[in-house]
């Protein structure tokens, strides 16, 4: 069944390509969304797609890339969308 996951990840997000690291493990994991920058520094990720592949997702987000420094991840529970690819903004 598919769902849709929002999480807004906060701590040194910006600048460390978290985005691009994020599109890169989502696209493996054959989910579909996008993560944006947020002018308060944090990094706004939505991604559709099957339960398991979310949850791996969420795991990852905690981590995120080598530079980055992960605070605190607060996801949510979204009915399923449409997205056409994961894109970054």
């Amino acid at each position: 069944m598919k769902t849709c996951m929002r999480s807004l990840v906060r701590g040194r997000v910006q600048g460390v390509f978290f985005r691009a690291n994020t599109r890169q493990q989502a696209e493996q994991l054959n989910l579909t969304g996008y993560a944006h920058n947020l002018p308060d520094g944090r990094v706004e990720v939505m991604a559709c797609g099957e339960l398991q592949a979310l949850d791996a997702l969420k795991v990852w987000l905690h981590r995120g890339p080598e530079l980055a420094e992960v605070v605190e991840v607060v996801s949510e529970m979204l009915p399923a969308q449409e997205f056409s690819g994961f894109s970054i903004g």
